[in-house]
Parts: structure tokens; C-alpha cells; sequence
């Protein structure tokens, strides 16, 4: 037999036996870590498994190999260059020697030789990896190519060190003319498919996971309006709709602990919305509280409401709103069809999704409702004796100047009326200003001369909006507890002012007798309440007080006013 036909036949002998670390290189990318292996972001963890998994691969490579003239004819460099590529010189160099030694020990008059190339290899697919990361071209370290020419290149270093180290040279020069061009070939060959096999599986994972990823958040921009009118029948037939149009499953259905909330798909006809819960897996996954999956192969689901229903397989997801239970989410699929692992994984995705919204909504329902509260409440602390003294003041001037206590009756009315009358969460600096107005218009009445009013007000702010009931308990409080008290003339001065990215309301007095246990009031307490919870936790009130001189309460608000939170 000439040496290219026995060469070609080491070729096809070496590729043969090469199949072997193929099949288990495909099953180490179905394994559980090949899913969350990265090859930008190996920790030592990973570093550790990879080289215990290429460690074998190489000293395997050298137990399949092929006796020649005392030698063998081997794959083991796929194992020490790949893991040099992808996990670089520290990993490669470990792989190599461990292999290298191992070759060593078996013996033979290539043993030293061998042993040295095989630590030189995995050093080389070191090497080309520091390249490649300095020369930001990560994205090579699974290419083919690269591999396939790695290894090529690490091939031919080992043959010229057996023909260097091994003695005598003549058997070491009749070897590498035997076992050079087959040992080449096959492991180029054999680490470029791979190389392409890891590639293309992570490829695969990485284009499910957008995808997945993609799906989830569209369901997730759909459905946060949804519910955030909560979760009842209504709201509950139209997530259903989304979640079926996202996965293209047969069927879902929307569960409460009782009853259907919501059906969508086949089967439609016999199941009805607002009967009681019928599926075994149903009332098994509320009770149990954990996800049950029947397949339809080996656990099949059979509807208990009609022999002739379509759907075949299902898969029952516990809806958990901060830890409490409150129905379940289902999909099914029709009995001529698989229950994809895709939609399991993305049905479990979307639940958690739908539990955080409807514990958001919660969260703003319960808000609002502290909000809406909290303005009656603030509403409800208008001073009894602020309307005592009205009525005494109009009583006094009606018999002295009939049309100004006219004037006041009005305006105490107006004031009233706007009390009980403003209901929304926001209003705007002018609508704010005229209430205000009319209670200084009747407090004037009261103090005459002693109660002097001044006002700035930038006029392009007027339309801007702040939280309803916001500046007449502070205007109150600086009556009540500074003017009143002073024996001089007493000035409370209102401006509003662009600075930097927000709008500052300015009330002043120049009694300087607020006292920190003005700030437990419940009025400042709630109006500074309000504005967080409206405007957001960096605005609110400030306040600053000379004793005896003056007191200076600023309120900030957004730029361009509050919207609701």
C-alpha cells in the first residue's frame, strides 16, 4: 500500500472515530450549563467545567487514536486548542498539559515529544485568543474557520516538535510522513464542525431568547393598560385575547380561585365565561399552588364539560399577586398538535408579568385613593372659626356699607363652593390664586389695615397646574399664626418663579412665629403629602424662619407644572 492511499485511509480512520466527540459535543449543548455559558463572560466556575469537559475530550482523542510505529495517530489537539479559543492561554495551557501528561505516561519513543506539543497546542489556541480580544474581533472566537486554522497551525507545530525531540530522528521522520497530512485534516476538520456545532446552538438559544424576550415585552405594553383597570371578566377576556395572539396556542383562559374570568380559542362554545372551574389541572394548581403541565402524550387533559372538545394538552399557572394567589392563567393546545416548550417557558414568563401589573395597579388604586383622601381630609380642616369670624365680620360692616358686606357674602360663598366643589387631583396656579383670593378678601375685611396683601405672580405661569388645595392652608396657617398674633401691620406676600427645572411658589410673612409643631398641622402635612405623591418625592415644601422678622414657605413643583403621577 503506497503512503497516499494508507494516509487517506488514516484520514477516513481518524474522522471516523472523531464522530464520537461530536455526538458529545452535541449533547454538551443540550446540557443545562451550555445554557447560561457565555463566551465573553466565563467565570472561574465555568473555567473549571470547561476544562474537566476538554481535558477528557483530548485524553479520549488519545485513547481512540490509531498505534503507528510505536506512536499514535490521535484527535487529542481539538480538545487543547478549543479550549485555549474560547477560554484563552491559562485554560488552553492547562488542558494541553493535562492531556500532554497523559500522553506522556502511556510511553512510546514520541512520549516526551507528544506530551510538549500538546501543552504548545492549547498554548497556540491561547494565543489566538488574546488576538482576537485585543484586536476586538470576540466575535471569531466560535468561528470555523478560525478554528479550523488554529489547529492546522497547532498540527504542524507538533509534528516539527517529534521531529526535534524524538530520537532517533530517521523513526521519528518515517512517523510525521505517515501521520502528518491524516492528523492535520482530521483535527482541523474535526474542530471547526465543533466549533460550528456550539456556534450554531448558541445562536439558536440567543435568537429564542429575543424572541421570547421581544414577545413578553409586546404582551407586556398590551396588557399594562389592561389592567389597570384590575382584573375583572372584562379585562380578563382581553389579556386572554393578547396572550393567545402573542403564543398562537389554542386556547387561554383567565381564572379566578372559583370561577372563569375569561376564555378565548377553541372550545369557546362549552366553555363559558362565569362558570365554575371544571379542570382537574385547574383545581389542582390553585390548590396546590404550583404549575401543573399535562403534555398530551404521556398526561393528557381531558375537558369535563364535552367529549368532542378539541384541546388536548394544557398548562396551569398559578396568578400570585404579592404572595396571595388569585386565579390562574391556562394554555392549551388541540390534540393534534404539540404544546411547544417555547410557549410553556413563555407562558410562566407572562404570568409574573401580569402579577406585577396587577399589584402596579393595586399600588396606584390604592394611591389614589390615599390622594383623593387626603384632599377631603384637607378640605374638612377648613378652620370652623375662619366661617364664626366671616359671618361676625359681614355682620358688622352689613350695617355700615351694605354693598361691600354683599361683597363678601359673595365671596365667602365662592370659597365654599370651591371647597366643596374641587374634586380633582390637580389645578392650576390661576384657579389655585382665586380661591386663595377669596378668603384673603374676607380676612382683610376682618383685620382691616393690620392685614396687608401683596402678590407677584409671572403670568405665563398662571396655566400651569400644582395639586388642588394647595396654597389656601398655608396662606391660613401664615394668617392664623403669624399675623393674627402680631401687634403691627402684617404682610403675607405670594410670587411664583421660574428656577432652574422647577416652578416655586413663594408665601411670606413678616411675623417670623412659625414653630417646628406648625409642621405636624395636619394642613402643611397633607399639602406636602400631596405634592410628592402628584409631583414626584423631589418637590415639596421648604420652609425658613427669621424669629420676630419672617417666615418663608416655598413650594416647588415640576417645570411645566404636575401631571399625575
Amino acid at each position: 500500500m503506497d503512503l497516499l492511499t494508507f494516509s487517506i485511509n488514516n484520514i477516513f480512520a481518524l474522522l471516523q472515530q472523531m464522530s464520537v466527540f461530536l455526538v458529545i459535543a452535541y449533547l454538551f449543548t443540550k446540557s443545562p450549563f451550555f445554557k447560561s455559558f457565555h463566551i465573553h463572560t466565563l467565570h472561574w466556575q465555568q473555567l473549571l467545567l470547561l476544562y474537566a469537559v476538554f481535558s477528557t475530550f483530548s485524553i479520549l482523542g488519545t485513547y481512540f487514536g490509531l498505534p503507528i510505529n510505536d506512536a499514535i495517530a490521535n484527535t487529542r489537539a481539538i480538545g487543547a486548542v478549543l479550549a485555549g479559543i474560547i477560554g484563552g492561554p491559562l485554560l488552553g495551557g492547562a488542558v494541553g498539559f493535562t492531556a500532554g501528561l497523559h500522553r506522556f505516561s502511556l510511553g512510546g519513543f514520541t512520549a516526551f515529544s507528544c506530551g510538549l506539543s500538546t501543552t504548545a497546542e492549547g498554548l497556540i489556541g491561547g494565543l489566538v485568543h488574546i488576538y482576537l480580544i485585543r484586536s476586538y474581533q470576540q466575535h471569531k472566537l466560535l468561528s470555523p474557520w478560525v478554528a479550523f486554522l488554529t489547529t492546522l497551525v497547532a498540527e504542524i507545530s507538533q509534528m516539527l516538535i517529534i521531529l526535534t525531540f524524538a530520537k532517533p530522528f530517521e523513526s521519528a521522520y518515517s512517523l510525521v510522513r505517515i501521520i502528518a497530512l491524516p492528523m492535520m485534516l482530521a483535527n482541523a476538520t474535526g474542530a471547526a464542525i465543533f466549533v460550528s456545532i456550539i456556534r450554531d446552538q448558541r445562536k439558536m438559544y440567543d435568537e429564542l431568547s429575543v424572541t421570547f424576550s421581544a414577545k413578553a415585552l409586546k404582551m407586556a405594553e398590551k396588557t399594562v393598560s389592561i389592567l389597570g383597570r384590575g382584573l375583572n371578566m372584562d379585562t380578563a377576556s382581553e389579556v386572554a385575547s393578547v396572550i393567545r395572539e402573542e403564543t398562537g396556542v389554542g386556547a387561554v383562559a383567565i381564572t379566578d380561585r372559583e370561577k372563569v374570568l375569561a376564555f378565548v380559542g377553541d372550545g369557546h362554545d362549552h366553555h363559558q365565561i362565569g362558570q365554575a372551574i371544571s379542570s382537574s389541572q385547574t383545581k389542582k394548581a390553585i390548590r396546590e399552588n404550583r404549575i401543573i403541565y399535562a403534555d398530551g402524550g404521556k398526561k393528557k387533559w381531558r375537558c369535563n364539560l364535552s367529549d368532542n372538545c378539541p384541546l388536548g394538552s394544557v398548562l396551569c399557572v398559578p396568578l400570585r399577586v404579592d404572595n396571595e394567589l388569585v386565579g390562574t392563567i391556562n394554555l392549551f393546545e388541540p390534540k393534534n398538535k404539540l404544546f411547544l416548550v417555547t410557549n410553556r417557558t413563555l407562558g410562566e414568563g407572562i404570568t409574573k408579568i401580569l402579577s406585577d401589573q396587577i399589584l402596579y395597579s393595586r399600588y396606584v388604586e390604592q394611591k389614589d385613593l390615599l390622594t383623593r383622601s387626603e384632599l377631603k381630609l384637607a378640605q374638612a380642616q377648613v378652620n370652623p372659626h375662619f366661617l364664626f369670624n366671616a359671618l361676625n365680620t359681614i355682620s358688622a360692616i352689613i350695617r355700615k356699607d351694605g354693598d361691600r358686606a354683599r361683597d363678601l357674602l359673595m365671596h365667602l360663598s365662592n370659597f365654599f363652593r370651591k371647597n366643596l366643589k374641587r374634586t380633582g387631583d390637580l389645578a392650576t396656579l390661576e384657579e389655585e390664586l382665586n380661591h386663595v383670593n377669596s378668603y384673603l378678601v374676607i380676612e382683610k375685611a376682618r383685620f382691616e389695615d393690620k392685614l396687608q396683601l401683596e402678590m407677584d405672580i409671572d403670568k405665563t405661569m398662571l396655566s400651569r397646574k400644582l395639586p388642588v388645595f394647595t396654597l389656601q392652608p398655608i396662606v391660613e396657617n401664615a394668617i392664623k399664626h403669624g399675623i393674627s398674633q402680631m401687634l403691627g401691620q402684617g404682610i403675607v406676600r405670594i410670587s411664583a418663579r421660574q428656577k432652574s427645572d422647577r416652578m416655586c411658589i413663594i408665601i411670606e410673612d413678616n411675623a417670623g412665629n412659625f414653630v417646628k409643631r406648625d409642621r405636624k398641622g395636619l394642613g402643611m402635612d397633607i399639602v406636602e403629602k400631596r405634592i410628592k405623591n402628584l409631583c414626584g418625592e423631589e418637590h415639596g415644601i421648604q420652609i425658613s424662619c427669621i424669629p420676630q422678622e419672617k417666615t418663608v414657605i416655598t413650594i416647588s413643583v415640576p417645570e411645566k407644572g404636575c401631571s399625575k403621577q
